[in-house]
């Protein structure tokens, strides 16, 4: 399980990040599809460390919503 910050980009693109996977971005013109994409791209982004026998980094985003 990884936590994503998904929000709306610049673009209008909805982005999507995992904080505990450098690297680990995707995006989607919908935040359902962003989502969709970042389930993916977390899968690929764990086989390939995998696969290069990389360590594979704990999760650990502590996040805190900052309404001003």
């Amino acid at each position: 399980m990884r936590q994503a910050l998904v929000f709306h980009g610049e673009s209008g693109m909805w982005i999507a990040e995992v904080p505990s996977l450098p690297g680990c971005v995707s995006q989607g013109s919908t935040r359902e599809e962003a989502i969709a994409n970042i389930r993916e791209a977390i899968d690929l982004h764990l086989e390939t460390l995998k696969a290069h026998q990389q360590p594979i980094p704990p999760d650990t985003l502590d996040a805190v919503l900052i309404a001003v």
